[in-house]
């Protein structure tokens, strides 16, 4: 017996050895036919995974050639006799598969394919084939073909509840459960449900009052038909759009500086939805606006969603990591459109093949040589005329400004060249080393002095800029002649009495950062960075001074860094009276920190008044032209992503390593979905516009059944809180399963039908007998269905982070319905080298427009709105997490926004005029009718007797604020029933 392999050798194994008896071989069996059938299932499903790419022991079970020749103990099967196979020990022993042995009927299937032969197809065997227990292959129920489903008729689920097709899905769901759907849910619940739902706003009183007393029989119809055309459902909805596809107003990473131009994509989402633009013409722009509708600012813009994620814009200068930084953009890309638009996870195949899905990492690599030209930057944009009509103003004044530069640059090298000839006359003047980042000392005669100025007219890197250079310490010494209190001082120091004035660059969120007083602290880090040209020194008194020493760097550690630039030119100034100044030294005999340097130096001395003042001129005449430049108009400058050819060849990366390349990519379809529609295979050097366009015309293809499968299910979880498939952006193998499959794929199918308009869908949605359930709690069909999945009542939910604060904001009248347009804050923004949002404690009326025009940055605190779940936008968002926390809580009681809108809203209801009299005789008539009112504004109904005394006497002892306050602490004012 040959060396055993511990191998999935035991799978095959299992093929050749068939004791089995009675009927084994039947002769009228078809090979093809038996292996496809019993076989193939078997290598797939139990043998593929290590004896398949990866090819443990060698061995590799995907083609006839290979399993012939076996692994590295040689062959593993001998075509018609099982008995003499290695796989029949391995099997029968049941070593082999190590986790879980074969059955019988396996063991037996494997033998009669052996013996019988061991046929084997011409093409090899994919271990993606076929859905097995530990993973999803092609034929997985999300990439089939849509079915053509049809809604079980009322007789076929023995009960008569409802004609809606809906309702007839989900009826045949509960029936198999023994569970029943619950009754209609009364008007004042259906009208705040539905209200909200579609617009995230309360409805206001008089809308309830009036829905109340229609009794049309249209009048829910008529209903939905308003919140669908009123402008705040693209709010909302849009709302959802932009967690799904992670849009955020800022960068991200370390830096994370803000993004002020990317609110277009914003508004553009929310205007679509509000149009009704057919969805598959969304994904289209979203991914290709640029190439189906050049010069359409309104289609244009859907680009942003490429470059809406976050990325780093460090600019590592190390090669290695610039590549694995690009990559890391490029795969925030591949992510966003397989999760938003597919609900496939391809992020996973990165490294390797997925290992639950059957997406290959050529995918993945695929969709890389496919989004390889993104840049994420911001474009200009506009039509071809605009576009052409600004140009046309701006070229006869660039061609001048051009002129103008080529003359400057004429006359500046005119004078530069007679300064580099007259160069040797002035070399006897520089005698003295040229000034040092870790130490420039100054010696003159002895001096009194109570000021000491430093003034900079060049830095050691430009000889034309007095800004941004560093000074670590600044020294003052004392004369050993000229005191009697022994060896020199330091008199500068603010220990010893010494003060430091110099304009320095800000930082507001590290107060202190970079101030001036950091030249007289007596440490060499961090130092000063100056923002103009002058340091002036005041000691405590006058002092008798000779020496000055001051330095970038002292210590060395920077080397010539941009972080440790130094002054390169500059005068030392002292004064008694800090007015009337005397210059003791300068860098005037230093040799020049660079050529640049030497060459300013002999123009200035050489320079003529009559160059003098052709240079005033070219400079005038510069900033004129300048200035008309800028007189034009500029067109929409937006945070849309820009692009350029990408040169291949592209490679996948072994282990996702950009360092390490294996087999060579074209932008192509991704195989995950081969069985069920037509792919596209495009040439290495196709076009970048081109690869973009027909991933586009490929995701919204009729055929493609995971589009609509998840745009589908992306509705019904928004309105029900779940979706069929509880991950709505994960349609593989770990995801959720559909727990009512006919319903998802009749729905997309309805989808497509509508030609993709979402407002039919929603309609269709919320007028079943489903939605309209009541939410009451059964012990019973909870025991069953605890989280209500198969809706057998609506299922209650807490209101977003955003419709919390809306809600706030509209019953206590406050709320700003601007739309559109650049955001609002509601943290301070300080940028430095990295940016620092600090939450608000107060709130002005700027802040009071809806939540969804918020300036939503990444990686930021947000009080109430982080507070209640809130997501942060440096990730997709397609299932918002709802946690109960007691921060909410002390939110929701003591926040000054929270106070803030108590107050208005007891203003409101005290400024709406005289009270209604009746009702409530045990309480005063105002305050009965204020109880009235808020409750009617807050929680859409009036109050039961109880709780208008319980009100009343609230309000009496402690004001009407403290009820109002009280009323947003209100579960019922933040749950949808």
């Amino acid at each position: 017996m040959p060396v055993r392999e511990l191998v999935c050798v035991g799978a095959i194994v299992m093929l050749g050895w068939c004791l089995c008896g009675p009927a084994s071989v039947c002769a009228d069996e078809v090979p093809a036919k038996f292996f496809d059938e019993q076989v193939k299932p078997i290598l797939v499903n139990r043998c593929l995974s290590c004896h398949g790419a990866d090819k443990k022991g060698g061995l590799d079970l995907r083609t006839k050639a290979a399993l012939l020749q076996g692994g590295e103990s040689g062959a593993v099967i001998e075509p018609g006799s099982p008995q003499e196979s290695l796989l029949v020990d391995y099997v029968q022993s049941e070593e082999m598969p190590p986790k879980k042995p074969l059955s019988d009927a396996e063991v037996a299937i494997l033998t009669r394919w052996v013996a019988r032969g061991g046929y084997f197809p011409d093409e090899p065997l994919d271990i993606f084939a076929l859905t097995t227990e530990t993973r999803a292959g092609y034929d997985w129920w999300s990439l089939r073909p849509l079915s053509t489903v049809l809604p079980p008729s009322p007789d076929e689920i023995g009960a008569s509840w409802s004609q809606h097709p809906i309702d007839c899905f989900v009826r045949a769901a509960l029936h198999t459960k023994g569970l029943s759907p619950s009754p209609k849910a009364d008007k004042r619940t259906l009208i705040r449900r539905a209200t909200y739902d579609l617009t995230g706003l309360p409805p206001t009183p008089q809308e309830v009052a009036a829905f109340e007393k229609d009794q049309r029989e249209d009048a829910y119809d008529r209903l939905i038909d308003r919140l669908l055309a009123s402008p705040h459902y693209g709010e909302h909805w849009g709302r959802h759009w932009l967690d799904v596809v992670r849009f955020g107003e800022s960068r991200g990473y370390e830096r994370n500086e803000v993004i002020d131009n990317a609110w277009p994509f914003r508004d553009y989402v929310i205007r679509s939805l509000n149009d009704d633009k057919p969805f598959d013409q969304l994904v289209r722009e979203q991914l290709a606006g640029d190439v189906i509708g050049p010069g359409e600012i309104d289609v244009e813009v859907g680009t942003a969603f490429l470059v809406c994620g976050p990325f780093d814009d460090v600019g590592n200068q190390n090669p290695e990591q610039a590549a694995q930084s690009r990559a890391n953009t490029i795969d925030d890309v591949i992510r966003a459109t397989s999760e938003a638009f597919l609900g496939l996870t391809v992020g996973c195949s990165r490294c390797h093949d997925h290992k639950f899905d059957p997406i290959r990492q050529t995918d993945y690599y695929s969709l890389y040589a496919t989004f390889a030209g993104i840049q994420h930057a911001d474009r200009e944009l506009g039509t071809e005329e605009q576009k052409e009509q600004r140009a046309g103003q701006l070229a006869p004044l660039t061609k001048r400004k051009e002129e103008l530069q080529k003359e400057f640059a004429k006359f500046e090298g005119e004078l530069t060249a007679a300064a580099i000839k007259r160069a040797d006359e002035f070399v006897g003047d520089w005698l003295r080393p040229p000034a040092s980042r870790r130490g420039t000392e100054e010696v003159f005669p002895p001096v009194l002095a109570r000021h000491v100025r430093l003034t900079v007219d060049g830095t050691d890197v430009n000889p034309a800029a007095n800004i941004r250079y560093r000074i670590d310490e600044f020294e003052v010494w004392t004369s050993e002649r000229g005191t009697s209190e022994g060896p020199s001082r330091n008199v500068a120091l603010a220990d010893n009495g010494g003060q430091a004035i110099g304009k320095n660059f800000v930082a507001e969120d590290f107060v202190g950062a970079y101030v001036a007083e950091l030249t007289i602290d007596g440490k060499f880090e961090p130092p000063w960075i100056a923002a103009g040209p002058e340091l002036v020194v005041t000691l405590a008194e006058n002092e008798t001074i000779d020496r000055v020493f001051f330095s970038s760097d002292r210590s060395g550690a920077a080397g010539d860094q941009f972080i440790a630039t130094f002054v390169g030119e500059y005068q030392i100034d002292v004064s008694l009276n800090g007015e009337d100044w005397q210059a003791v030294a300068s860098s005037a005999t230093r040799q020049p920190v660079t050529e640049a340097h030497r060459n300013k130096r002999i123009v200035e001395h050489l320079i003529t008044d009559q160059q003098r003042q052709r240079r005033a001129d070219l400079t005038t005449q510069l900033a004129e032209v300048d200035r008309k430049i800028a007189e034009i108009a500029p067109l929409p400058t937006w945070w849309v992503g820009t692009f350029k050819e990408a040169s291949g060849p592209f490679h996948v990366f072994v282990g996702g390593s950009p360092q390490k390349t294996g087999e060579v990519v074209v932008p192509a379809s991704p195989s995950v979905l081969k069985q069920a529609t037509t792919g596209y295979h495009l040439a290495a050097d196709a076009p970048e516009s081109e690869r973009r366009r027909q991933l586009a015309e490929w995701i919204t293809a009729p055929d493609n059944p995971l589009t609509p499968r998840v745009l589908a299910n992306r509705l019904w979880h928004y309105h029900f809180g779940t979706g069929i498939v509880d991950t709505p952006s994960d349609f593989g193998f770990m995801g959720g399963r559909p727990t009512h499959p006919g319903l998802l794929d009749w729905l997309a199918a309805q989808v497509q039908s509508a030609d993709w308009k979402l407002k039919q869908i929603h309609k269709l949605i919320m007028t079943s007998q489903t939605y309209q359930q009541q939410s009451a709690f059964e012990e019973i069909a909870a025991g069953i269905d605890a989280d209500s999945r198969y809706l057998w009542r609506f299922p209650p939910r807490r209101l977003s982070a955003e419709e919390i604060r809306d809600t706030l904001l509209a019953i206590a009248g406050k709320i700003d319905f601007t739309a559109g347009g650049p955001g609002f804050r509601l943290f301070r923004y300080m940028q430095d080298n990295v940016s620092t949002y600090l939450p608000l404690d107060q709130f002005g009326p700027e802040t009071y427009r809806r939540s969804v025009y918020h300036q939503n940055a990444r990686a930021t605190v947000i009080d109430i709105m982080t507070d209640f779940d809130a997501p942060d936008c440096a990730f997709a968002t397609p299932r918002r997490t709802e946690t109960t926390t007691p921060l909410q809580a002390l939110t929701m009681m003591n926040h000054s926004f929270i106070i803030d809108m108590a107050r208005f809203l007891a203003e409101r209801i005290e400024a709406e005029g005289p009270p209604e009299q009746g009702g409530g005789e045990s309480a005063p008539a105002k305050t009965a009718a204020q109880v009235r009112r808020a409750f009617e504004l807050a929680l859409a109904r009036g109050p039961d007797q109880r709780e208008l005394n319980a009100a009343a006497l609230l309000v009496e002892k402690h004001g009407l604020a403290a009820l109002c306050r009280a009323m947003f602490n209100t579960n019922e004012l933040i749950y949808l029933d």
